[in-house]
């Protein structure tokens, strides 16, 4: 039995760490790797004879879930199993929605993930013992997550959006401070406090968040 498989993550790294851990089992062929979502569909327009996806979440251009509904639209004999670092309810309940036959964690072993593939492929679905123990809560007790981002609407003010709008024209520190007539001490602790409201950790972060909350 071959079992056609290809990984997609935004980091190569971890592409390499998963390809070594499948590389004990002779029955696996990886077909492809690729960096995103858009990589994927384009890589399946040429070939989509496939088994499994292992499909990393955080992606930029598009993340792994809205992948996954497309994915599942267009091919739906191929499994698609998450393959992520986080195991937070969010993550799980849109990517069981969106149609993902599996959700593992990176840290899987050889052995468990060349089980949950199988287990996949014969009909099941791959889940290690915590994401399983996550679901059946969100199960018992329903979250509605689209309730709940709408609560969470982000507030910046006029000054934030200001550097903001700066900071995603590639300028520095010191060219924000010149152009809004600030110190870069100042520009540096309104960066700080839009990292925290967007709940963000870099600059690239920061500018992707806030344009799709149409911030800027």
């Amino acid at each position: 039995m071959n079992i056609k498989l290809a990984i997609i993550d935004d980091n190569s790294f971890l592409i390499k760490a998963i390809k070594e851990k499948l590389s004990f089992f002779e029955a696996i062929q990886i077909k492809f790797s690729a960096l995103n979502g858009a990589e994927l569909l384009t890589k399946l327009d040429e070939n989509h004879n496939l088994d499994v996806l292992l499909m990393d979440i955080e992606m930029p251009v598009l993340n792994g879930i809205e992948a996954t509904a497309i994915v599942k639209q267009k091919y739906p004999h191929i499994k698609v199993i998450m393959l992520t670092a986080f195991d937070n309810d969010e993550n799980i309940f849109n990517a069981i929605k969106a149609g993902a036959d599996g959700y593992l964690l990176k840290e899987v072993n050889p052995s468990d993930l060349y089980q949950g593939i199988i287990e996949t492929l014969n009909g099941g679905a791959a889940m290690n013992p915590s994401i399983a123990l996550k679901t059946l809560k969100l199960l018992r007790n329903p979250i509605d997550f689209d309730a709940k981002t709408e609560e969470e609407e982000i507030k910046l003010s006029t000054r934030e959006i200001e550097v903001l709008e700066q900071l995603s024209k590639g300028l520095n520190y010191n060219q924000i401070a010149d152009n809004l007539i600030l110190s870069p001490s100042t520009v540096r602790k309104h960066i700080e406090n839009i990292y925290t409201k967007l709940q963000v950790h870099n600059k690239l972060e920061a500018i992707q968040k806030a344009k799709s909350n149409k911030l800027i």
